[in-house]
């Protein structure tokens, strides 16, 4: 444009204040940018991929249970030995570990986001560059073409055949046509054209900037590892308040002669109901699963992401740019009809000069047939997904004028046409054919396409990834089923996914041919792998399809073409060479544009979720033993038989220390539903199993010890009846076993071995086996309830099968 027009600017902040907002085909110069800097009428939005140092801290120290215990470990301190407050200071460098851990994720991400930010093409003094987009000010003009996202609010300023796709704020998937004036919303993005529009509302001001802002929060919610725990820990808090108050006057009573005994073996049956450390060890696990992922250039945009990719079993992948690698090669050119090849060769050459933003294979046109003439182009129409072609038309100079088309031969040329055979034996090999048309149409007319008489076939050769046959043998192998969803011709993209050795490559669809019914839909998707002619809403219905029959779907893209299904799938993972739409609606981008990475992140999902199911049965087991623990105790009128040292050791060997590694070990297990129902199963019998059997060898010990030491013999015994029965959970827990995990299970059982060995330990801990009758008998009841494990757990397993 080259007339100056003003503009309305109310609402942009302060620049209603300020001068007029205009047009300018030069954009702003520096002196007007260093104005509106100093005025603060700049994109300052701030991009947060992560927390901040001050909520992570808040998150980790400031918790319903800290708090509990934190009140519990003052008591302790006041009233017991500094042995009986160490379940404290174990709190203490758990939440430490959760902060640091949690810190080095931040700075991962927060380094990966900016790696991965988009940044938008601005114009300013006449030059376009590549700007942050925390540097846009009012009143820039920004460069927009296929796939760029809009970043702040503006107004249109040049348009050339601009198409604006605005479902992701809209829910309108048809794209809107832009003409200069027109108004331009942040968080749209374009799918066909060019153009430039000129900032009129910036930072919170614009219309997607705080939805922006809650978008790329670290975030651990909406996740069914984290709701499942939270649901737990509501439970386990409302058996704990009506036991402990119990737990508390039993002891009182029953001690009425020690005040400062009864309160410590009070705080000792309440300390362990609490299951503190499975909450630090879902975060640390995942902070650590983020930090993996950053060192392979993965950034995961929402930490549940990382989970819901272990759920996946269905890939659904994009071929140009997944399976092949973005650049192509002309490798041949066939004249149709008579045509004169070096007339052909003008044509190719005068329709790349005429699209300032090629897609590949208009680049590979370029780079082999370079523009010789001087063609005045007079109207062009960009490629689009939905239309499978571009076109152009030019003043040849010698007063001749002719329109051209350039697209997929099957779409161009009429069913039974003769080249259609000859087009099928290429695509075929997995080769890329365009057909190059001479409408007979102008431009804006709707049926362009209709009698363009074909003039040449375009031969291009995709170049396949070196670690794609690789990563779908990795998928088949993890029974995760992998369907191609393309744009391009069906024939040529199974014969590229048979290269490739992808399960299903020879059953490709042309999805022309797909019925609209839903149910229809998913039937064809589950029989077949491969789909070509796919637009860009049918995409997004066949994402809706699969997951109407109950498979969680995750889709791979890096097209504005895969924005739509993107955004449906239960997980979107865009390439980081991908457009800046597609990354910014998918939870994981592969910043190294590998699609080598995905495996990595599903084993990193896989390992989280298995090991956290682990872990929570442990921490669960002990819940519900310490509550029973407590409510026999209440209804025996006994005194409670553990000091808080005591379980700070259980608790420490069988769950703790454990815990931790079990965390962080690879597992590849495939990720399964219902994750409250499948560690209760097992942790509701295993804490009751565990809890009767100490508290069976607790009753026989009070009628076997008489004296004055008699409490610290029977709390001895019950204490080994206790670790025996929960160190078997454990071994049970960690199957299938390795050199490791073996190594793990007897170094707990050593140190518990030292303990009882070492005289100061022994007292240390309160710990001393009397007698020769009485601890074998805790053997044994612990041998007994070992063997009722195994039982109670294969018939859970049958019963109630995961």
């Amino acid at each position: 444009m080259t007339q100056r027009s003003k503009i309305d600017t109310d609402g942009a902040g302060t620049a209603a204040t300020g001068p007029p907002v205009v047009h300018s085909p030069a954009g702003l110069t520096s002196a007007e940018v260093a104005e509106r800097v100093a005025r603060g009428e700049v994109n300052d939005v701030p991009v947060r991929s992560s927390r901040s140092t001050t909520e992570i801290v808040r998150a980790n120290v400031f918790t319903r249970f800290n708090a509990i215990i934190g009140v519990l470990w003052v008591i302790m301190l006041l009233v017991a030995p500094i042995q009986d407050s160490l379940f404290g200071f174990v709190i203490v460098a758990n939440t430490g570990i959760g902060i640091i851990q949690e810190l080095r994720a931040k700075k991962t991400l927060d380094g990966l986001a900016v790696i991965g930010e988009a940044k938008p093409t601005v114009r300013r003094d006449g030059v376009a560059a590549e700007l942050s987009t925390s540097e846009i000010v009012l009143g820039d003009l920004i460069e927009l073409g296929p796939g760029d996202k809009v970043v702040v609010d503006g107004e249109v300023a040049e348009a050339d055949s601009l198409e604006i796709d605005e479902s992701l704020l809209t829910g309108e998937a048809d794209p809107v046509v832009k003409k200069p004036g027109d108004r331009m919303m942040s968080g749209s993005f374009v799918v066909a054209g060019g153009g430039a529009f000129t900032a009129t509302k910036v930072g919170r001001e614009a219309y997607a900037a705080q939805l922006a802002e809650e978008a790329s929060r670290f975030t651990l919610v909406h996740s069914e590892l984290r709701t499942g725990i939270s649901t737990i820990l509501k439970y386990v808090t409302w058996m704990m308040i009506p036991t402990a108050i119990g737990l508390v006057i039993s002891q009182l009573v029953v001690k009425d002669d020690n005040f400062k005994d009864a309160v410590a073996r009070t705080v000792g049956g309440i300390v362990p109901m609490i299951p503190e450390g499975l909450v630090l060890l879902t975060s640390v696990a995942f902070a650590i699963g983020v930090i993996r992922l950053g060192r392979k250039q993965c950034l995961v945009q929402e930490l549940p992401a990382i989970e819901g990719l272990a759920r996946v079993d269905v890939v659904c992948l994009d071929k140009t740019g997944t399976l092949t690698e973005g650049g192509m090669d002309v490798t041949e050119l066939r004249p149709l009809n008579g045509g004169d090849e070096t007339y052909v060769r003008k044509v190719l050459g005068a329709l790349g000069e005429s699209d300032p933003r090629p897609n590949a294979s208009l680049q590979a046109i370029i780079d082999a047939y370079p523009d010789t003439v001087e063609w005045r182009c007079t109207e062009s129409l960009p490629f689009s997904s939905a239309r499978k072609y571009s076109g152009a038309s030019f003043s040849e100079g010698d007063g001749e004028n002719s329109t051209w088309l350039l697209g997929a031969p099957d779409v161009l040329l009429k069913a039974g046409d003769p080249t259609l055979p000859e087009i099928d034996h290429l695509n075929e090999q997995g080769l890329r054919v365009l057909l190059l048309a001479r409408a007979a149409h102008d431009l804006d007319t709707p049926d362009v396409a209709t009698d363009a008489r074909p003039t040449a076939l375009v031969v291009l050769e995709q170049r396949l990834r070196p670690d794609a046959a690789d990563t779908l043998a990795y998928f088949a192998d993890q029974n995760v089923a992998t369907k191609v969803i393309s744009g391009d011709n069906a024939v040529s993209v199974g014969a590229v996914a048979g290269k490739l050795d992808m399960p299903g490559a020879e059953n490709t669809v042309d999805a022309r041919h797909l019925p609209d019914d839903r149910e229809a839909m998913a039937k064809v998707l589950d029989e077949n792998a491969v789909f070509g002619r796919v637009t860009p809403q049918q995409k997004r219905d066949m994402v809706a399809a699969l997951q109407s029959h109950g498979h969680t779907v995750a889709m791979t893209g890096d097209g504005v073409n895969d924005v739509l299904a993107l955004k449906d799938a239960d997980i979107g993972v865009s390439m980081g060479s991908g457009s800046e739409a597609t990354r910014a609606v998918a939870q994981i981008v592969l910043l190294n544009n590998s699609f080598a990475t995905l495996p990595s992140v599903v084993a990193e999902g896989r390992r989280v979720i298995g090991n956290i199911t682990r872990v929570a049965t442990l921490f669960l087991t002990k819940t519900v033993y310490s509550v029973l623990l407590a409510v026999l105790v209440v209804c025996s009128q006994v005194e409670y038989p553990f000091l808080p040292r005591h379980l700070t050791l259980l608790s420490t060997l069988t769950i703790g220390v454990p815990a931790f590694f079990l965390a962080l070990a690879p597992n590849k297990e495939r990720a399964k539903p219902h994750f409250v129902r499948r560690v209760m199963r097992y942790a509701i019998p295993g804490g009751i199993v565990a809890g009767a059997a100490t508290f069976t060898t607790y009753l026989l010990a009070r009628h076997h010890y008489t004296g004055e030491d008699a409490l610290a013999a029977e709390t001895s015994a019950a204490t080994l009846t206790l670790f025996l029965v929960s160190l078997w959970v454990l071994a049970i827990i960690a199957r299938p076993y390795t050199w490791w995990r073996l190594t793990l299970v007897a170094a707990m059982a050593g140190a518990f071995l030292l303990v009882l060995a070492v005289p100061w330990l022994q007292d240390f801990f309160a710990l001393k086996l009397v007698g020769v009758t009485m601890p074998w008998t805790a053997v044994g009841v612990a041998a007994v309830g070992a063997a009722l494990l195994e039982l109670a757990w294969r018939w859970v397993d049958r019963r109630f099968p995961a």
